[in-house]
């Protein structure tokens, strides 16, 4: 055997034996991270043939807002020629004002139930419109009626009629979805009709600050103008999201797009088949974030749970012993990480059931049962979380109390006051008339106007009373004294750090 061909097999045996291993290192890598290469398709080919034609392509038109103070033809000399062109032109116009195009919304939406016609959306895209058309995969357009709507997570219900055999898709869990999961998007970007794009869950929980029950997937698969209403689809052909918002500085995909999960879209979109409206759970309390500042206030580890800044007089917190001050830690063995899981978790709570709540309250944990009651049916009645009712004092406002620790000046309320800063006649407390500049006051926003109702959980009755409050909690090696201050019927609780 030649030295060359000596040299050739060596290198063959070689190349299979490193072949070899790296088989065996994916193999290995394939098992320890658990994602085989099957997880990956191919193709999204066969997946969109069978979920396009359950997208649906949604136009709505608005009113018109005509002028009705246009001004009245100019007088011209007989036989002027500007008059016969005037006359024409304000023929044109018509009576009630100039006629315009009615203003369009495009979006895109999904067949939920296909014997019934029904049709899920976003609120925002068929929002205050007098008529919504709905678009079918075949180009076959259909008149839609508005069954119901959300607008606290921007949902909406459509009906359509139609001989035609719809074809409809079913919600999946979003709570199975882990960051990397491969998602599909299908909707109507910019009026092009029906696209199909992919991408990957980037994120989960976000809170883009545009509800009360923010909770959305993050995307990267591109999500454009149109897109709000269509489906986000797991590789199993099932809803886990709707498609509803972007960030983008240019108006175009960036590839961060939200879609509301679809554990959170279910429940509503169900209340909304069976009653026509939604029926949230509601407990009667305006709650806050816990900071460091007010877990140190509260001997609390942590910055967990959601602060109750005040309660609805005879609400359901207030019947089952709840006060302000109270940190929910726990409802029904669910804990509450952050502020925000709380109204999410009441609001899917049944009404009318029985609820455990564990708070934190004087150092120690305490449990509460408290039975839930309807945030609609609260709202049409007007009821506000508020402080308890009582007179007012009459007392009138003196000069103004520097408390020097905590960066604050206040007086007594008089009536003049409470007509200036809109202060109802029955707060109590102290009026915040300057805040030291660079102080922490400051820094925390308080401002003239607001009222200091209660120190450390203590009751303020004048400017003395709330610097004798400050000064005992220095005395005794407190680092700080909890506020909580009312701003024109805004209740919240202010961690002030003493100055030493």
């Amino acid at each position: 055997m030649g030295k060359n061909m000596r040299t050739t097999i060596a290198t063959v045996f070689i190349a299979l034996t490193l072949a070899g291993t790296f088989s065996v290192m994916s193999t290995t890598a394939q098992a320890q991270f658990g994602t085989p290469a099957s997880t990956a398709p191919a193709s999204f080919a066969d997946l969109s043939e069978k979920l396009l034609p359950a997208v649906v392509n949604i136009s709505s038109t608005h009113k018109s807002i005509e002028p009705k103070d246009f001004p009245d033809m100019p007088h011209f000399p007989p036989g002027s020629p500007f008059e016969d062109f005037f006359e024409e032109f304000m023929d044109r116009r018509g009576e009630g004002g100039m006629p315009m195009t009615p203003p369009a919304s495009l979006g895109s939406g999904f067949i939920l139930d296909a014997a019934q016609g029904l049709i899920v959306t976003n609120n925002h895209v068929v929002k205050d419109a007098d008529e919504v058309r709905v678009t079918l995969h075949d180009d076959t357009t259909l008149p839609a009626e508005i069954i119901a709507r959300d607008d606290k997570i921007d949902l909406a219900l459509l009906k359509v009629k139609t001989d035609k055999k719809l074809t409809a898709v079913k919600f999946g869990d979003s709570s199975k979805l882990r960051v990397g999961d491969w998602v599909l998007a299908i909707g109507n970007p910019f009026g092009l009709g029906g696209t199909v794009t992919a991408g990957i869950v980037s994120a989960q929980q976000r809170d883009i600050n545009a509800g009360p029950y923010d909770d959305f997937i993050q995307t990267d698969a591109s999500i454009n103008r149109g897109n709000s209403g269509g489906p986000m689809f797991n590789l199993a052909g099932e809803v886990i999201g709707i498609n509803t918002a972007i960030f983008s500085p240019s108006g175009g995909s960036v590839g961060i797009g939200f879609a509301i999960p679809s554990a959170l879209a279910k429940p509503v979109i169900d209340q909304l088949v069976k009653y026509g409206r939604t029926r949230r759970g509601w407990l009667g309390v305006r709650i806050q974030a816990v900071t460091e500042d007010i877990a140190e206030s509260f001997g609390l580890k942590g910055t967990k749970g959601a602060l109750i800044a005040s309660v609805t007089h005879t609400g359901p917190a207030e019947i089952a012993g709840i006060k302000p001050g109270d940190i929910v830690l726990k409802f029904n063995d669910k804990p509450i990480n952050e502020m925000r899981e709380l109204p999410r978790l009441v609001a899917e709570t049944d009404i009318d059931s029985e609820a455990t709540i564990e708070f934190w309250r004087d150092g120690q944990m305490k449990t509460a049962k408290i039975k839930v009651g309807e945030l609609e049916k609260a709202e049409d009645e007007g009821l506000l979380a508020s402080t308890d009712e009582g007179e007012d004092s009459g007392e009138t406002s003196g000069e103004s109390t520097l408390i020097e620790s905590v960066g604050l000046s206040v007086s007594s309320i008089s009536a003049q006051d409470r007509e200036t800063y809109n202060i109802a006649d029955d707060i109590k407390g102290v009026l915040v008339t300057e805040t030291m500049p660079t102080s922490e006051a400051a820094e925390k926003g308080l401002e003239l106007g607001d009222v200091v109702v209660e120190i450390n959980q203590q009751a303020v009755i004048d400017p003395a009373s709330a610097k004798d409050i400050i000064s005992k909690a220095a005395k005794a090696g407190r680092n700080s004294v909890l506020l909580l201050v009312n701003r024109e019927g805004d209740v919240r609780f202010v961690a002030l750090r003493l100055k030493k």
